[in-house]
């Protein structure tokens, strides 16, 4: 082989491996994700981007509006949203059957104005006197932190009582509209109501109220990053991410613990 041929060659395989290295390093996974997981996610997208030189599209939605994208036929490569969620697309087959993973849960909470008057919630009837006594509730249609609520205190029996105090709060801000005083008060899962400009958390409800929620992780059936999706879900997983996950309000599903 001449000196030029070899040189040819090796610009050819050199601009390969050029072309190799920019796809890897700019191949997406496309996340579907529950808002909840929001700020866990925002977090530690720096740390997996730069481990691995992948880079993630996050999707945020309510779990109801996720489920009928994918029931429609969008593309993803990940979904973050309940188990039960990821179980029913599984047997759908939108979900790869065997994928799930269950990565976190959080409790629920009240989150009120930053500054307002402390409010009881230590047992239930402390809490049916704290819902009946607040002006005004924001609520979230298609939210699972809403569905629960409206849920609760219809086995309280209060419900007739609570519905006109309802508002309703598009876009998920639920909490948000609580910070801008368009509501006195919204019971959601603690990892929405931390960090939120103008709320505090008055507390969790009582364990006769609580509803653990746990959040999943599935793979499509046929993502387009099915390596780099797999070790997004590891990522998450990694003892590693257990501090931030903490940090924003969740804990590690107990070992035996029921998915809702």
């Amino acid at each position: 082989m001449t000196r030029s041929r070899s040189i040819n060659v090796l610009r050819v395989a050199l601009a390969g491996l050029v072309l190799a290295t920019t796809a890897a390093s700019s191949a997406e996974i496309g996340v579907f994700s529950t808002p909840t997981l929001r700020t866990s996610i925002e977090e530690l997208r720096p740390r997996f981007e730069t481990a691995t030189g992948l880079r993630l599209r996050v999707t945020y939605d309510g779990v109801a509006a996720l489920k009928r994208r994918i029931e429609a036929g969008e593309a993803f490569d990940v979904a973050l949203l309940l188990p039960a969620t990821i179980d029913q697309l599984a047997s759908a087959g939108k979900i790869a059957s065997g994928s799930r993973s269950d990565i976190a849960r959080t409790a629920v909470g009240v989150a009120v104005r930053e500054g307002a008057p402390p409010v009881a919630l230590g047992t239930e009837e402390a809490v049916v006197a704290t819902l009946l006594a607040a002006p005004s509730i924001a609520t979230a249609p298609d939210s699972a932190s809403s569905a629960y609520f409206l849920s609760m205190v219809e086995r309280l029996g209060i419900a007739d009582r609570i519905r006109p105090k309802l508002v309703a709060v598009s876009g998920g801000k639920v909490v948000e509209a609580v910070g801008a005083g368009q509501a006195a008060l919204t019971v959601i899962t603690v990892p929405n109501i931390l960090g939120v400009s103008g709320v505090s958390l008055a507390g969790l409800l009582p364990e006769r109220l609580q509803n653990y929620t746990v959040f999943s992780a599935g793979l499509a059936t046929a993502p387009a990053e099915p390596e780099g999706a797999a070790r997004f879900i590891a990522f998450l997983r990694a003892p590693e991410t257990t501090a931030t996950l903490q940090a924003h309000g969740f804990q590690r599903p107990p070992p035996g613990a029921p998915a809702r």
